[in-house]
This record gives C-alpha cells, structure tokens and sequence, in this order.
C-alpha cells in the first residue's frame, strides 16, 4: 500500500516545507493543469524539475493536460519518476506509454470516472499503473465518487487476468473514511491532498492511511 500526497492542497508559499513535514509518503503527487483539458491551471516541467531537486522522495507528474503526446517526455527529463496521462487526450497512448518508459521513467494512464476501463484491457501489459480519478479532475478537496469502485474491482480483475505488476492507483476524495472503501475494491497506490495537508500531523496522517489500507486488503 503507497501513499502519495498530493501537492494541490499543500501550501504553495514554502512547498520545502510542506514535503519536509511528510518524510514517511512513498511518492509525491504533481497535478500538472493547463486550463485547457481541465479548468485549472497550475504547475509545469519547470515546478517538477524544482521539486525533484528538494526532496528524496520520487515524483509522480499527474498529467491532466491536453496533448499528451507531445510534453510528457519532458517531465521525465524534468526529474519525474512516474508520469500518468489521460488517456482521454492522448492521441497515440501504446506509442506515448513506450516514449515516457524509454526515456527511464514509469508510466500511468489516467481515467475519468465515467471513462470505462475495459475498452483499454489489452493496454495494460505497456502501462506501470493506471489512475482511476474517483472525482471530476480540476481541483482538490472534493467529494469522493462513490460510483467509481465498480470500476475499481473491474480494473483489478483485468490486471490480476492479465497476470502484470501493474499499480492501480486512485486519486480523489481518499481519506480516513474512504480509502478502505478502495483498498478493498483492489486499490494498492493512494493520493491524498486535503486529507494529508489539512491534518494537524500530516505524516502521522500518513501512517494512517497506510494502516487502513493495509489492513482493508488483507481483510480481503
């Protein structure tokens, strides 16, 4: 089970500070908006490139931008060490997924929660993980999608069919109160935001959820 906090919800003013206060996370979470696929405009190769340099945590570059294809490879270079596109703005996704992993980098495919999973089954040997979004992307501190953990279960019953290492990662409204909802459903990567920032120990928060988590999968 990999908590991933997501910057989104951090405090932009002294991101160092906000990463030192969560040494236990396995990932940090970049949602990288250009105000076009989504109606929010954020961070870019640039913010990566700096994160990348002020942690030893790994970066992972959530990329809900529209043409894919042509920046993704950008944000390897830019020190990123997983990059997830949405597979709905990507042109070419097996070439693009191919791309960022020659460049050295792991690659995510990203949904929305209506985009069904099973028309992209025979993807799921070129991916490293896919991104199941459980709220309309754009802004953080949403309200977890219940009617997303259908899709969840689906997706880890292709990946277990399949017989690949790939992660399934949620990201959306997890919390205390959701994420055993997830792990359950088949979930193993978590992205958190608000629930992490707004707590008053964020890595305790952390440990927390892992705990949850944890103990929610091996319940099944």
């Amino acid at each position: 089970m990999q908590i991933t906090p997501s910057i989104l919800t951090a405090d932009f003013a002294d991101l160092g500070a906000e990463l030192a206060r969560i040494p236990s996370s396995d990932w940090i979470h970049v949602d990288v908006m250009d105000n076009h696929f989504v109606p929010n405009l954020t961070f870019g190769a640039t913010m990566v490139q700096a994160l990348a340099g002020a942690t030893d945590r790994p970066i992972d570059a959530h990329l809900m931008i529209a043409e894919p294809d042509r920046h993704a490879p950008a944000y390897v270079e830019a020190g990123a060490a997983s990059v997830t596109f949405h597979v709905e703005a990507a042109a070419a996704p097996v070439r693009l997924a191919r791309e960022v992993r020659s460049h050295g980098g792991r690659v995510g495919m990203g949904l929305k929660p209506a985009t069904p999973i099973e028309p992209y089954e025979d993807l799921l040997p070129e991916l490293d993980m896919v991104l199941l979004m459980t709220v309309e992307p754009g802004f953080g501190g949403q309200t977890f999608l219940d009617l997303c953990l259908p899709k969840i279960r689906r997706t880890r019953e292709l990946i277990d069919k399949h017989g690949v290492e790939t992660w399934l990662q949620v990201d959306g409204g997890v919390s205390l109160e959701t994420i055993e909802r997830c792990a359950e459903a088949g979930a193993d990567v978590f992205v958190a935001g608000s629930a992490v920032f707004d707590a008053d120990d964020p890595d305790a928060m952390v440990a927390a959820l892992r705990d949850k988590a944890t103990e929610a999968a091996d319940r099944t």
